[in-house]
Order: structure tokens, then C-alpha cells, then sequence
């Protein structure tokens, strides 16, 4: 199996294609725990700046989430138009409110053309990339959300933003020693 890694022709990436950190996280946007670790995530690109790159993988947990793969399949449906950040944030700061109408009033708020979205969240091939997302979290031993990958190595600490980013910033480390 070829080794964790953000692929650009796939997953949407906020961050520097230079950085030598790329972060993905496995999540779920009706998860409490996820919605813990989205402020922490957006700490840490704070602080790291070009030294990280970050991706969100999608991993559905549709069984005890009910609006969460809806609300996958509408982030990448702003994508679409170029605001799948702006889609994930707004849901991630909204996620206790993810019905099929709120999800249509968050796209509104991030100015998409309303029309098109409500076309594009019905396209079988966005259901089919969140779909991608989940089966390669069970590949690379995605049990639960969040789960984050910094240069391919699992963290398996807390969801604590100073545990996080000391492991963060040891992989540039030793990545560096391996160069």
C-alpha cells in the first residue's frame, strides 16, 4: 500500500504545496470530537503558517450522525465553486443546526449561486468522493473521528491543541534528520 499522502488531484488543501508538513484529518461534521479539533486545526495552520499544508478527508459515521454525509457531500459541492473551505468552516461553526434547509441557508451565507448548488449536492459523483474518502480511512486504520496523519505517521495522543502541535512539529523534525 502506498503511503498516506495529500493528493492534489483529490482533496481540497489549504496550505502551501511547498510545506514540508502535510496534516490530514479524517473527520466527520456532526461529531462533537470533530468539532473540538476544528478550532485547534485552525490554531495550528495559524501558527505553522507555511510550514503546514492540511487536508479534510471525509469519514462519514452516518449511523450515529444522521446529517453529517449530506452535509460531506454540500462541502463538496461548494467546492465546486471554489468555497469548500468556506463550506467547511461555516458548517463546522453551525454543526449543531445541519438540516437539508440550514444546509441550503450556509451556502447562501458564503454567497454561492444557490441554483447551481442545489443541482451539484444531487451529483452521484460527490456522493461517490465522500464515499472514496471513508473507504481509504478504513484502509490506512481510520476507526473513529477525528483521526490525523501528519507526513503519513497516525497521532494517536489527545485532542489537545499544545499534544497536537508538539507532534506536528516533531515530524518536520525528523523528517528533516531522514533528508
Amino acid at each position: 500500500m502506498k503511503p498516506l499522502t495529500i493528493d492534489t488531484n483529490k482533496d481540497h488543501v489549504f496550505g502551501s504545496v511547498t510545506a514540508p508538513l502535510e496534516l490530514i484529518e479524517y473527520g466527520d461534521y456532526e461529531c462533537p470530537y470533530c468539532g473540538t479539533a476544528y478550532p485547534i486545526v485552525k490554531s495550528i495552520q495559524q501558527k505553522l503558517g507555511p510550514e503546514m499544508r492540511f487536508a479534510f478527508r471525509n469519514f462519514p459515521l452516518s449511523n450515529i450522525h444522521p446529517h453529517e454525509f449530506k452535509a460531506a457531500v454540500a462541502a463538496e459541492a461548494a467546492g465546486l465553486q471554489q468555497k469548500f473551505w468556506e463550506m467547511h468552516d461555516i458548517i463546522f461553526e453551525n454543526q449543531k443546526a445541519l438540516g437539508d434547509e440550514n444546509i441550503l441557508q450556509l451556502a447562501q451565507k458564503i454567497g454561492l449561486n444557490s441554483e447551481r448548488f442545489k443541482k451539484d449536492i444531487l451529483e452521484k459523483e460527490l456522493a461517490a468522493k465522500v464515499e472514496m474518502d471513508f473507504e481509504s480511512g478504513i484502509r490506512f486504520g481510520v476507526n473513529g473521528t477525528p483521526s490525523f496523519f501528519a507526513n503519513g505517521k497516525k497521532y494517536g495522543g489527545e485532542l489537545d491543541e499544545e499534544e497536537l502541535l508538539q507532534f506536528l512539529v516533531n515530524q518536520i523534525t525528523i523528517d528533516e534528520i531522514h533528508q
